[in-house]
């Protein structure tokens, strides 16, 4: 069969390259947030405050868009399951660009006093409901288009969060080295975020490109987009009735990724510096051990295939969870080199065990009907994790005048432990076909 626009494989090829530009896109902004509330946010926008209590705020504004993403998960899932992945995918695309974008814009603390960082939470407030809503969809595109290797599809939608994070730490670094570091902190730190702008319309040229999936056709030529058994359907009622278990046993597989995703991403950035490293050499650190995480996940992704998801993950969490007392005195060591591979090991090799799998894991536990809305909702309730972790584990250091490590690193391990038992209370999904029927 000749590989024509609308044959299944240059769909899925499609499906596959359009998640994973948009999750680079949509993390790109996400994440950009992330590390500039590490290295620049708690001076612009908090700057009367004490550092360490600024750092705090900054990362509470941080965690607020981790808090919102439920709320995008639902909003997004409830019409992708009625109206469709794509539609809601392009939507969730434009809205995150369009509050990047605005940021870029927002007026200091120091023009504006107190509306500065309100104006900052609200549009994070939006960027959270926007990724919510992005990641759902985009696993969806690729896992429901693939009749096979469907860890390794799905795992490119979450390969494109650290690729997002290269860039975006790439944007911030290359900003800063042009113009300096007080001009930096004055306006440099707009630019990464004003040109996300550029990145939406790309997506949103690759992301029209593709068809809606199989599995959801099939569900709509069935009726099944509106009523079931004559009554209008409601995805999360659908969900929170036929699916609680699940939901909760989802969520906890995901949660330790999540805690472990946003220490080693932004709660170290603020303790290397703290620690004594130059930002730029803990940025450079964080771009590399990104870069070896898009081939983590991807690698671990593909294994799941054939071990299963359920060995993968826990092995990561167990890895994760003896690491997390190895991290600290590897920062703390004050050696560029113990930093560089303290980030490479623990966010390039043993965090993808745990996080690449969980794609196609998310989008197997749920029937086509609700699918959109229990994978987003159960992936983007533990993303929570990653949200509340360095706002904890700030708090944290300041109750114990900066010490209190093995505690941070005991909270880690925890977070792990709850997601061993969690995954081993599910069966295995790889071999579950996404028929849009409801599962047994």
């Amino acid at each position: 069969m000749s590989n024509t626009p609308n044959t299944p494989n240059v769909q899925l090829r499609r499906a596959v390259a359009s998640s994973f530009l948009g999750s680079v896109i949509e993390y790109y902004d996400f994440l950009l947030y992330a590390t500039a509330s590490a290295v620049v946010f708690n001076k612009v926008f908090f700057s009367s405050l004490d550092p360490l209590v600024a750092t705090i705020a900054s990362f509470g504004t941080f965690a607020t868009g981790y808090l919102a993403r439920p709320l995008g998960g639902i909003l997004f899932g409830h019409f992708g399951d009625l109206l469709g992945r794509k539609r809601m995918l392009v939507l969730s695309m434009a809205l995150m660009g369009v509050a990047s974008f605005l940021i870029g814009l927002l007026p200091t603390y120091a023009q504006v006093g107190g509306l500065a960082p309100v104006g900052l939470v609200v549009l994070r407030v939006v960027q959270g409901i926007a990724v919510g809503g992005e990641w759902g969809g985009a696993v969806l595109m690729s896992a429901e288009h693939a009749t096979r290797r469907r860890g390794l599809w799905a795992g490119f939608t979450n390969a494109g969060a650290p690729c997002g994070l290269v860039l975006s730490s790439l944007a911030l670094t290359a900003t800063a080295a042009a113009v300096g570091e007080r001009a930096f902190l004055d306006w440099g730190w707009r630019i990464p975020f004003l040109i996300s702008v550029v990145l939406l319309g790309v997506g949103l040229f690759v992301r029209h490109r593709v068809e809606e999936t199989p599995a959801f056709r099939a569900v709509r030529q069935e009726g099944g987009e509106r009523r079931v058994g004559g009554k209008r359907r409601v995805p999360l009622l659908d969900v929170l009735r036929d699916h609680p278990r699940v939901l909760l046993l989802g969520i906890g597989v995901g949660l330790a990724a999540f805690v472990a995703q946003s220490t080693l991403t932004t709660f170290v950035v603020a303790h290397g510096v703290a620690a004594g490293h130059a930002r730029q050499t803990v940025l450079n650190a964080l771009t590399l051990s990104s870069a070896c995480a898009v081939v983590g996940i991807l690698a671990w992704s593909a294994a799941s295939d054939r071990f299963g998801r359920r060995p993968v993950v826990v092995a990561g969490a167990v890895a994760m969870a003896g690491y997390a007392f190895v991290l600290f005195p590897l920062v703390d060591s004050g050696d560029t080199v113990l930093l560089t591979l303290a980030l490479v090991l623990g966010q390039g090799v043993i965090h993808p065990m745990m996080y690449g799998p969980l794609a196609a894991l998310y989008s197997e536990l749920f029937s086509t009907e609700n699918r959109y809305t229990g994978a987003s909702l159960g992936y983007q309730v533990a993303g929570l994790g990653a949200g509340v972790a360095p706002l904890l584990f700030a708090g944290i250091q300041q109750a114990t005048g900066g010490q209190g490590l093995t505690l941070i690193s005991a909270t880690i391990a925890g977070f792990c432990a709850l997601t061993v038992v969690c995954v081993l209370a599910l069966k295995e999904t790889s071999t579950r076909d996404l028929q849009p029927v409801a599962l047994p």
